[in-house]
């Protein structure tokens, strides 16, 4: 059954955020933090599908979608500052035990949710969000050229990608060409149009940026995957320039028990493989996070 999706705003720390919400305000939550260069917008089919049983809420982060956009003086546009944003937004909607999402930048923000508060984590579902290093794919090798080198001329490059071209290579530069016909061009027209203001351009710009700042994480994050050992479903694109197969196996190092699912998908799968993703979302949910 297909159920509406509300569409909602608040305020938290003087800045206008909108998100989206699916279900019964007594449901299991699901939190949907999401990826670059989208919004909550990514997640609109997955909330419809599975909001019969649970509760979706997905907020667009500071800068990005139909969020507000604060001055860098009073919100960083790092992950550190991402990662405080969303734990202050579970916080004010008074979620107190939910799954996250792990998609894309956002694996990096929702997996610094669960480490700061990991009693309120029923499971995990990771859908190409990588935090293993030895695995990443090679269209991280112009990103790591910065890293390395992290020079003006170097963030000028990095600029080059916030362009509507550079977010339809994000959204279907890799994937084989019968699969890009069922991707939008909502995805990249949109986002896009959102995104089109010199203050979010170099507010996009400081995040790509500092994603090398991520990888000091991974071990912290690998660590808090042994200790806790969180019920964890993977369900993974492996054509994927940033994040093949071996990045979604890579998790069975540290979750061994994880389930894991390799589909004919790319990066952005919930656009081309719906059906199957909710179906074994459903699956995971009823099994880790029951409707009572």
């Amino acid at each position: 059954m297909v159920v509406p999706v509300a569409h909602r705003t608040l305020e938290l720390d003087g800045t206008r955020i909108f998100y989206r919400e699916a279900g019964p305000s007594d449901a299991p939550v699901v939190v949907l933090p999401h990826g670059y260069p989208c919004s909550s917008y990514q997640f609109r089919n997955l909330m419809a599908a599975l909001g019969d049983q649970w509760r979706l809420i997905a907020p667009d982060y500071p800068g990005f979608g139909y969020s507000g956009t604060p001055d860098p003086v009073d919100f960083a546009y790092t992950f550190d500052a991402y990662a405080d944003f969303l734990h202050r937004f579970v916080r004010r909607l008074e979620l107190d035990r939910y799954v996250v999402y792990l998609h894309d930048y956002g694996s990096q923000i929702g997996l610094r949710l669960a480490m700061a508060d990991p009693d309120r984590i029923a499971g995990l579902v990771i859908q190409n969000g990588d935090i293993y290093e030895d695995e990443h794919g090679p269209k991280y090798a112009p990103l790591k050229e910065y890293w390395n080198n992290p020079t003006p001329e170097g963030r000028a490059k990095l600029g080059n990608a916030v362009s509507e071209e550079g977010f339809r290579d994000e959204f279907v530069g890799e994937i084989p060409p019968r699969l890009v016909e069922r991707v939008s061009p909502d995805l990249w027209r949109l986002h896009w149009a959102l995104m089109s203001t010199p203050a979010r351009r170099e507010n996009l710009i400081t995040l790509l940026a500092d994603q090398r700042n991520t990888v000091p994480w991974f071990a912290r994050q690998q660590d808090y995957l042994r200790q806790h050992r969180p019920p964890t479903l993977i369900v993974w694109g492996p054509h994927d320039g940033y994040m093949p197969e071996g990045a979604a196996r890579a998790y069975l190092r540290d979750l061994p028990d994880a389930e894991l699912h390799l589909l004919d998908a790319g990066h952005w799968a919930l656009e081309t493989h719906l059906d199957e993703i909710s179906a074994l979302v459903r699956t995971f949910l009823t099994r880790v996070h029951p409707t009572p």
